[in-house]
């Protein structure tokens, strides 16, 4: 055989029983040879060399196009094998771009009920208004003229500002997209950390999927929307933590400075954190474990080390130790905490926490039917937040991130082990397998930041991406709006007593002109205060002396409240202005 550059080529017959195939081998200089399968068709001799096939007389050598030489075809079919590999692993979205997609575009959905459902929004972006036009967080009030003065504890501030530069931005859908952005992420992160050690798909976006959708009924524009994120990074550390990389403890204190900095319930993550350490302390105690479970070398000083810079970053803060009193004095306070609606227990009576007693439902007897014994770490964080949840609705959606790793856990172990010999349902697991392989293989980001941009410039462009096309906006039905235009032109002078829930409406739109009775942040106002209003709102024994002790000059509620009734048949009080939504009642003497 003779070399022609790097390689040379000969034909041979095949053996082993394929007489219809011949096998064209590549002999390279090393000695190496790489075989390439052709149909049986022969050549001429004359043809044979033409296509630089060294030939020898008495042998038959296959036909093949000179463009399809195996020395210029197979670098091309690498390299084109290669670009679509590559263009398919990160155009085509995983399950779990397909997750963040869709609660992406359902939180834009929701956007105006994000709105509506709550009146907080505007006290934030005027708050973080504040802010970015003095370049000072506030320490005692300049929002209301009952508290005027008073030390306040700013434990949203950065949220407040983020709420703020996006609205100076995009309006009304600036905060509907951080909040859609947040929501989105948070449950993308629990889909990986649910997907860990998992080998089966169909458990995996089952859990991640459900418990992203029975946490939409506290999606809502408000600070608490980054306690969900900031909780999912936080479990995600901790089970890093266990598995291998206990040097990652420092990822606790920073988190925690941006939680204690972003949203009041901070201490939920050491809560958290403590939660996480007793199970794993029950496992290395009190129970043999295994193996595959054993903790790195390092860990309990590691972990001890995190949770105790965490506290002490929870003290950076513009309010100090204030913070955790603030915090824990709301909390423990049971007239606020009962008179607050979303401190209620959720009602299987309400719609909107039927996938939560579903996902409850399936939690619960699957950690019972398992054969093998729970994953404590995972377990007493998962059974603490169920009670909690089960106290207080507000706590569903934390939780479903905690506990979404354990249930999909236990219902692959389940679906396993109910398969038998069922050979349909294996050959059903053996394919949901290697979906499994080819979605961990999946990187999917451009269609996520293709959506991203889709939203930034539809808003621009006036789209509006809510359920009734209606905009992110506050509904005139809910909320004073038509009232506040008209007092554009008639403005009401003196203290006013204002709805509850429109205190932040109010002071979006009319501070620093007026300064409002209350609003939403119960903790800052506290039980006293709390107690006149509901007095008033109830013409309870006393409540015209709680409008002489405040000065209240002037009315805005809701025109079906009954005190509107009261006021309107009292001498000394006349309604100056009134629609379907609101009455504004002045006094007269």
């Amino acid at each position: 055989m003779q070399l022609e550059g790097s390689a040379a080529w000969r034909a041979c017959d095949v053996i082993e029983g394929e007489p219809s195939r011949r096998v064209l081998e590549l002999g390279a200089r090393d000695g190496s040879a790489c075989h390439v399968w052709l149909k049986h068709v022969f050549l001429s001799r004359s043809s044979a060399c033409q296509y630089g096939i060294p030939c020898h007389a008495g042998t038959r050598y296959p036909r093949f196009s000179s463009s399809l030489t195996p020395r210029y075809i197979w670098p091309i079919i690498k390299s084109m094998k290669k670009r679509i590999q590559l263009f398919s692993v990160y155009l085509f979205p995983s399950w779990g771009a397909l997750l963040w997609m869709s609660a992406f575009f359902g939180a834009l959905a929701l956007g105006r009920q994000m709105i509506n459902t709550d009146g907080d929004l505007g006290r934030h972006i005027t708050v973080g208004n504040y802010i970015l036009d003095n370049g000072v967080i506030p320490v005692r009030d300049v929002f209301s003229y009952t508290m005027a003065g008073q030390p306040a504890t700013p434990h949203e501030w950065l949220a407040q500002v983020i709420f703020a530069l996006s609205h100076r931005l995009m309006e009304l859908n600036g905060p509907v997209l951080v909040s859609s952005l947040v929501i989105a992420t948070a449950f993308w992160l629990v889909w990986l950390r649910t997907r860990t050690e998992r080998k089966n798909l169909l458990p995996v976006v089952l859990v991640a999927f459900l418990a992203t959708a029975a946490s939409c009924l506290h999606w809502l524009a408000r600070p608490h929307i980054f306690t969900f994120l900031l909780l999912a990074l936080w479990m995600i550390v901790l089970h890093q933590m266990s598995s291998g990389k206990p040097g990652r403890w420092w990822l606790l204190p920073v988190l925690m400075l941006v939680w204690a900095n972003i949203h009041g319930a901070f201490f939920a993550g050491l809560v958290t954190w403590a939660l996480f350490g007793a199970g794993m302390a029950w496992k290395a105690c009190l129970r043999k474990m295994p193996e595959r479970e054993e903790l790195p070398p390092g860990f309990w000083p590691c972990y001890l080390l995190g949770g105790a810079a965490a506290l002490l970053a929870s003290l950076i803060n513009p309010a100090g130790i204030g913070l955790w009193k603030t915090s824990l004095g709301y909390v423990t306070n049971q007239y606020l905490v009962g008179h607050t609606i979303e401190y209620m227990p959720p009602s299987i009576q309400n719609a909107n926490t039927w996938l939560f007693w579903i996902f409850s439902a399936l939690l619960v007897p699957v950690m019972a039917l398992r054969p093998v014994r729970q994953r404590s770490e995972m377990l007493f964080p998962a059974a603490a937040w169920l009670v909690m949840a089960l106290y207080s609705a507000r706590n569903i959606p934390l939780f479903l991130i905690v506990s979404a790793p354990l249930l999909a856990q236990g219902l692959e172990e389940l679906l396993n082990r109910s398969v038998g010999s069922m050979k349909l349902f294996k050959r059903f697991l053996a394919h949901d397998a290697r979906l499994f392989e080819i979605d961990s293989t999946l990187k999917g980001p451009i269609l996520p930041v293709v959506c991203i941009i889709i939203a930034i410039i539809g808003f621009r462009a006036g789209f509006r991406f809510d359920v009734g096309r209606r905009g992110n906006g506050y509904d005139p039905a809910v909320f004073p709006v038509e009232a506040v235009s008209w007092m554009k032109d008639h403005p009401q002078n003196g203290h006013m007593f204002n709805y509850f829930t429109w205190g932040g409406y109010l002071l979006y739109r009319q501070w620093p002109e007026n300064r409002v009775f209350i609003d939403g942040q119960t903790d800052f106002y506290g039980e006293s205060l709390t107690r006149q209003y509901v007095q008033v709102i109830s013409q309870s024994k006393g409540w015209e002396q709680v409008l002489d002790a405040y000065r209240v000059e002037w009315v805005i509620l809701p025109a079906t409240e009954p005190a509107v009734e009261a006021l309107r048949s009292k001498p000394g009080w006349m309604v100056v202005y009134e629609d379907r939504t609101t009455a504004i009642i002045r006094r007269t003497e």
